[in-house]
């Protein structure tokens, strides 16, 4: 969830990673913003500021919202971000590790709460 004064998501997805800890890291893209979609539509035309400058920077480089990788709405007013998939093939105890960051724009972000983690096990048919 955001709180009504959450800045500093719009435009630019974050990364997000799951997997063995210290492993290999292939981080996805979602996006944080509710608004995201309409957002991107609208590219911004000038720049203002020291920080401002670089929001835009990877603006023609990553990936445009869709289904697969925005924020779903959920009926008890939260939302929810899929992180990734794992299996574990061996079935021997892992540590995984979880990350969110977005550390390229460098602009300053507020308002992101997190009530919690979900692991849900996933139907594979043979």
């Amino acid at each position: 969830m955001t709180t009504p004064k959450a800045y500093g998501f719009e435009y630019q997805p974050v990364e997000v990673y799951i997997g063995p800890y210290e492993g290999n890291s292939h981080a996805r893209m979602v996006y944080l913003d509710p608004h995201a979609k309409k957002r991107r539509r609208l590219r911004p035309t000038r720049h203002i500021g020291t920080f401002s400058r670089g929001a835009f920077a990877n603006y023609d480089v990553v990936p445009s919202p869709s289904e697969d990788n925005c924020q779903k709405h959920r009926e008890d007013g939260w939302f929810e971000v899929e992180i990734g998939e794992y299996f574990n093939k061996g079935g021997n105890e892992v540590q995984l590790e979880m990350s969110i960051k977005e550390v390229k724009v460098g602009n300053w972000k507020t308002g992101l709460i997190i009530q919690g983690i979900e692991i849900r096990p996933k139907n594979i048919h043979n």
